[in-house]
């Protein structure tokens, strides 16, 4: 059976399903977000899913909302058997969910019903979870409340960062999709299960406000942001006197009686800050109007930190 799939998605993390839909040229649109101002010139600039679709001769519409009755018409014009939405931003409403013959399908970030929500990757990471993966969801009118129709778990790994985490997730998530698509086209629809009450929790948006660490916080926890919140927002926090973004660093078991905040040592190996249990080892940091270097450059820089 060949599909006509509807592809609705705008960030670098729904690329690579746009293009497991498209391998067979069963893509006819794709919807994105419209064009935002980005970078210093503020200029408009088209998303990552609208560039990848333009090189793919793929029709692109990019409607404000959903919720009007043209963008219901113009949908149903197309006359799609799938919709496949991944992080694409605006909301679906009831009607739009109807349309499709075999609804829309969700690819999300995670082993739901854990870290519903918009960063499921990031919260994972902070809350300190060892595994995640990805589901592919029939979507209801719920956030990411939907049976799921397939997943695939992966671990996550004691350093790994948001940022990396995300990458791997994008390709798995692809063939999670890759993979139901095929059982539709064989004409075995995959079969949903209802997600569990149990377990449920929600993944809020990162805020860059979030950034800042705590000190008295225990060192594992703050480890665990700073991997999550690489590579944004960054956290930051006061170190000697001076406001910096930390890029990476790992928890310490360390014993001390010194309050939190206070640097307990400095040297090549990193720079060691004391936490409300054990302590911080800094290893990458960036200055205010700097690059991301070493602890040991940064040591190199500010001699007078130099202890232990």
């Amino acid at each position: 059976m060949t599909l006509k799939i509807i592809f609705a998605g705008t960030p670098t993390f729904a690329v690579p399903c746009l293009r497991a839909a498209a391998r067979y040229g069963e893509v006819v649109a794709v919807y994105t977000q419209p064009d935002r101002p980005a970078g210093r010139g503020r200029a408009l600039a088209s998303s990552p899913v609208k560039l990848e679709a333009l090189s793919r001769g793929i029709e692109v519409l990019q409607p404000e909302t959903l919720k009007k009755q043209v963008s219901r018409d113009a949908l149903r014009a197309l006359k799609p058997d799938l919709m496949v939405v991944v992080a694409y931003g605006l909301i679906l409403p009831p009607k739009i969910l109807e349309i499709p013959t075999y609804g829309c399908w969700n690819v999300h970030a995670s082993l739901l019903p854990r870290w519903r929500g918009a960063a499921p990757i990031q919260r994972a990471i902070e809350a300190g979870d060892t595994d995640t993966g990805v589901c592919l969801m029939q979507m209801e009118q719920g956030l990411d409340t939907g049976p799921v129709l397939l997943s695939q778990s992966t671990p996550i790994g004691a350093h790994e960062t948001g940022g990396q985490l995300h990458d791997r997730l994008a390709e798995l998530g692809a063939q999670v999709l890759s993979d139901g698509l095929g059982l539709l086209r064989a004409g075995m629809r995959p079969r949903p299960q209802p997600q569990p009450e149990a377990g449920a929790t929600y993944a809020h948006k990162l805020d860059k406000h979030e950034a800042k660490l705590d000190w008295s916080r225990p060192a594992t926890s703050l480890a665990n942001k700073v991997r999550a919140f690489n590579p944004w927002p960054i956290a930051e926090a006061e170190l000697a006197g001076e406001r910096v973004r930390i890029h990476a660093a790992v928890a310490l078991d360390t014993t001390h009686d010194a309050p939190p905040g206070a640097l307990l040592g400095a040297s090549r190996d990193g720079i060691d800050i004391a936490c409300g249990e054990g302590a911080l080892r800094i290893r990458t940091l960036q200055r205010e109007g700097g690059k991301a270097i070493t602890a040991a450059d940064y040591v190199n820089a500010r001699r007078e930190l130099r202890v232990g």
